[in-house]
């Protein structure tokens, strides 16, 4: 029986381990991303961070 609570804890802490590894190495949004969600985006609905954000990405490049 003991084996089989230790067989079971490894498992789930392996299942763990390698979710939060994969979480955390997901990444971020790309440019395009970004600017297509603010095309699409609705500016009565968003915050003052997202259009910002919007604006900075919209300016061009210098």
């Amino acid at each position: 029986m003991s084996k089989l609570l230790s067989v079971l804890i490894a498992a789930t802490f392996a299942t763990v381990s390698f979710s939060s590894i994969a979480g955390s190495h997901g990444g971020a949004m790309k440019d395009d991303e970004k600017i297509e969600a603010c095309k699409k985006m609705d500016p009565a609905k968003a915050d003052d961070k997202m259009k910002a954000e919007c604006k900075k990405l919209m300016e061009p490049k210098k």
